[in-house]
């Protein structure tokens, strides 16, 4: 019996196979198989979040079941295959880590964050030196297909790497102050949709910054945030089933009521 990664790249062959595959599998392309990576990789996320091993041991397998999609279909065309993609992967690892396969020496995680980013770095100049006479950014390989909050944190961190960047958090915080400010004047004024849309941006950018210097991942916060807003709204859900006709200002209480029950739990 071949080991189980061959087993899944014969699979996946198979389905592929244009005259005794599977119909919806042999039509995918990278753009239509793409979204489906995204979300594999957050169904990844969510096992994690919600601490279900079971769940992750199989989004995980969905997950590598889209690299192995996706390096099958480079195979039909010439590009590249799996096997490529593990090499790839293996002589990275091993170049970015030369405390652990050279004689680098590293002091602590601090470091090796820092020489990782630095290396990487490195190679970002070199592949845009290759690719196009484009003036080098420190913002170079930051993806605009990135989800925003996590576009957002990446662009920041790049530019902290130069110098541009908040002393601390509260300084930070009072940025995010100003911005809520501005957007508020905004809002007072009735500015048209395109300038609050800008203002409000600035605001999420900022907050963004403050997460940073927190050392908090925004993206997770937010995940928590909205998981806490739905524990609270089912439960308020409950309470209102009860009775009927109740004002925003009741529910509201409901809202205060559910926030202590849980705070205090």
């Amino acid at each position: 019996m071949p080991e189980p990664i061959h087993r899944l790249l014969d699979i996946m062959a198979l389905l592929r196979d244009p005259e005794r595959g599977c119909p919806w599998d042999v039509e995918q392309t990278f753009a239509t198989i793409a979204p489906h990576t995204i979300e594999e990789a957050y169904e990844v996320a969510d096992a994690i979040e919600r601490d279900d091993l079971d769940a992750l041991k199989d989004e995980l397998g969905d997950l590598l079941l889209q690299v192995v999609f996706h390096a099958q279909m480079a195979g039909e065309l010439g590009a590249f295959r799996f096997d490529d993609v593990v090499e790839a992967i293996c002589d990275k690892l091993i170049r970015r880590h030369p405390h652990v396969f050279g004689d680098t020496k590293i002091d602590d995680a601090a470091a090796q964050t820092r020489a990782w980013e630095q290396q990487k770095a490195l190679e970002r100049k070199a592949k845009a030196a290759a690719a196009s006479s484009t003036p080098e950014s420190a913002l170079d390989g930051v993806l605009s297909a990135l989800p925003a909050l996590t576009r957002a944190l990446k662009l920041q961190k790049r530019a902290a790497l130069v110098g541009f960047d908040w002393p601390d958090a509260h300084s930070a915080f009072a940025k995010m102050a100003e911005e809520s400010g501005e957007l508020a004047a905004e809002m007072d004024i009735g500015a048209d949709h395109d300038r609050l849309e800008d203002e409000l941006g600035d605001l999420l950018f900022t907050c963004v910054n403050v997460a940073r210097k927190l050392d908090v991942t925004p993206e997770t916060a937010l995940r928590r945030a909205n998981a806490k807003f739905e524990r609270r709204f089912r439960e308020i859900e409950v309470l209102l089933a009860e009775e009927s006709g109740r004002t925003l200002d009741e529910m509201e209480a409901l809202w205060q009521r559910a926030k202590a029950s849980e705070r205090s739990g």
